[in-house]
């Protein structure tokens, strides 16, 4: 499945209708509604409500959200369903008691295609991750097949990271870079020098 956005490129607008468990009633939203807060953007989607993987992974982030919003990062889960069908999901499982994000609606798959994660032979989006940025860039991405959750820590450590190089463009973050360790700054005198400028 070819994806259609590439990281760096610019997302076009897009709308969708949401479940909000706080308020416990139906919303909207859009890209330029996040742009216009100067938000960071997480889509995360998911098959299908009322499945197995899926209320594991929907709580993990549930228990990152907090400080994804303390980076400045709004959350939204996405799948096929109706925001009707999330309503009474999130009401009947207990997994997602405390899922307090915003739970995307997109029944035609016009949001999933656009992002390159629905398969067209089921009519269910992929795991698909996206990190964009308050400009509308797409920052990061991330796709797993149905049977393979994700891991809801290392996403957090990815949008701190982008957070961090966004504010810090001279800098970069080496493997497993986590909040406060060391980055890196390339130069010429760094070239073959890497090791050692790690160790400084």
């Amino acid at each position: 499945m070819e994806t259609c956005l590439k990281v760096g490129q610019v997302v076009e607008n897009f709308e969708m209708e949401l479940y909000d468990p706080i308020k416990r009633d139906f919303a909207k939203m859009s890209l330029e509604d996040v742009k216009s807060k100067r938000q960071w953007l997480v889509l995360f989607f998911y098959p299908a409500d009322f499945t197995f993987v899926c209320p594991t992974e929907l709580k993990d982030l549930a228990e990152k959200y907090k400080e994804l919003k303390s980076a400045g990062c709004e959350v939204v889960s996405v799948s096929t369903d109706t925001k009707f069908s999330h309503l009474a999901w999130h009401s009947s499982e207990k997994l997602l008691q405390n899922v307090k994000y915003s739970m995307g609606a997109d029944p035609t798959g016009k949001v999933s295609r656009m992002f390159g994660v629905y398969d067209e032979s089921t009519g269910l989006a992929l795991r698909g991750t996206f990190i964009i940025n308050p400009d509308g860039k797409l920052a990061a991405s991330e796709v797993n097949f149905y049977n393979v959750g994700r891991n809801a820590s290392e996403l957090l450590r990815k949008v701190k990271a982008n957070v961090y190089v966004s504010n810090n463009p001279e800098e970069v973050c080496p493997a497993n870079w986590t909040d406060g360790s060391k980055t890196l700054k390339p130069s010429a005198k760094m070239v073959g020098k890497v090791y050692e400028s790690m160790a400084a």
